[in-house]
């Protein structure tokens, strides 16, 4: 396919994606009491903590246009969030056609669980907010309140939930990669050291509350859809007849049998 049309596909496609987000930014802003409740269910729990221990916790809203702004983008999330299954098929077509009629059918199934992926690891994130907010929190001076900013807590709260959604979507990034024929399944299962090295540090940083045990919840389920990519990726490899051999290994050549001379007595 020309460049050209490839920029005029992707123009297509963006095009369809940001329409269904303004179509869920819409939503977003009609509903945005109950939105805004669930954003800071969280940062409520933790307050109503705070309290009964003798400490100052609450949102603030510091300038005059900010309501205004703090709607703005609790709808525009929401539309992200809401028209997800959108953008991602769009972007799984505009993929699509660099793929064999096999490789499609075979990949299918696994980008249809984009968005429940997506969305798990946000849930995710949800449960553990509690938690992070009430650590970092801990760290208060006595005698000092804690009034923190709606947009600065709207953003660790958004940096939180992108962050889990993101990590329970490398698995699936990983496998489509080996379906494209870019990442074969030899050098992935061959990384995979560095892939539960990486999901580790991942984890630390993604859960500020430092618990082990917090980490060892988010590690522990993205390295299973790891495992089960590399499994994926073996088979597809398998059945597309991708063979790889070690470096070490030179591969064999016919042995071309001596040419006859005239001492042959055969000759």
């Amino acid at each position: 396919m020309p460049l050209r049309d490839h920029l005029s596909e992707l123009r297509n496609r963006l095009v369809v994606s940001l329409l269904a987000i303004a179509v869920g930014s819409v939503v977003g802003w009609v509903y945005f009491d109950q939105i805004f409740g669930w954003i800071t269910a969280p940062f409520v729990e933790v307050v109503q903590e705070a309290q009964e221990q003798g400490h100052n916790v609450q949102l603030a809203l510091t300038g005059v246009a900010d309501p205004f702004t703090l709607q703005l983008k609790v709808a525009a999330v929401s539309g992200v969030v809401i028209a997800c299954p959108v953008w991602l098929f769009q972007l799984w077509r505009f993929v699509t056609p660099g793929l064999h009629r096999n490789e499609r059918g075979w990949a299918l199934g696994f980008t249809a669980l984009a968005a429940p992926l997506f969305l798990t690891g946000m849930g995710l994130a949800y449960v553990f907010l509690p938690h992070a907010i009430g650590f970092l929190f801990g760290f208060t001076p006595d005698n000092v309140s804690n009034i923190v900013d709606v947009s600065r807590y709207l953003s660790f709260f958004l940096n939180m939930m992108l962050l889990f959604g993101i990590g329970f979507l490398l698995p699936l990034l990983a496998l489509v990669l080996n379906l494209a024929g870019v990442l074969p399944a030899a050098a992935f299962i061959g990384a995979w050291r560095w892939v539960v090295l990486g999901v580790c540090i991942f984890a630390a940083m993604a859960t500020p509350d430092g618990s082990p045990l917090t980490m060892l919840a988010l590690a522990t389920p993205i390295l299973v859809l790891f495992s089960f990519a590399m499994g994926a990726a073996w088979l597809h490899d398998r059945r597309s007849g991708t063979v790889e051999l070690p470096d070490d290994v030179a591969s064999p050549t016919p042995i071309a049998s001596p040419t006859p001379t005239r001492s042959d007595p055969r000759v």
